[in-house]
């Protein structure tokens, strides 16, 4: 598939350009607190020429044989884009989770590390987060580790996802 730089590219989005569109896949989580899981997953990454990305994510569980069980995570936010590959991912989830990530975008590759979390009364406990985003060979990796209930900093998600 061929992927086009819109034309209102905003120029400190550039680092994260190849974000843009949708991406579908399958990835897996673990925590040292809840059973192993494989997942499907749909991320959307979409710009309007500020500099900035609107990010829409959806999951749900999948069974061995890859079909839906059931509905999962649901997160949004924004991806706001500085001078150098600087970004902040401003990020909202379905559990009564926000989130302020900081970070760095460069050659295919986006690294954030939470600055900020902050929950509802009814939210599980999670204090700090680490994720990254790869560009590798067309697909989208990511890796996101959480230190959670308890837990210390941890890999929690990881999945490969192709641009639809």
């Amino acid at each position: 598939m061929v992927f086009h730089l819109p034309d209102n590219l905003h120029p400190n989005c550039g680092p994260v350009a190849w974000l843009l569109g949708t991406w579908r896949g399958n990835g897996h989580g673990d925590y040292p607190t809840i059973e192993k899981f494989s997942y499907g997953q749909e991320l959307i990454f979409t710009h309007d020429g500020r500099p900035f990305f609107h990010y829409m994510a959806r999951a749900w569980i999948t069974d061995d044989d890859g079909n839906r069980v059931r509905d999962a995570a649901i997160e949004t936010g924004f991806l706001r884009c500085f001078d150098e590959g600087k970004v902040e991912l401003l990020l909202t989830h379905n559990t009564g989770i926000s989130e302020l990530w900081h970070g760095e975008a460069a050659d295919g590759k986006l690294e954030l590390v939470t600055d900020a979390v902050m929950r509802s009364e009814s939210a599980k406990e999670v204090v700090a987060g680490k994720r990254i985003y790869g560009n590798v060979n067309t697909e989208l990796m990511y890796a996101y580790d959480m230190a959670a209930v308890g837990q210390p900093l941890t890999p929690h998600l990881w999945a490969r996802l192709k641009r639809a």
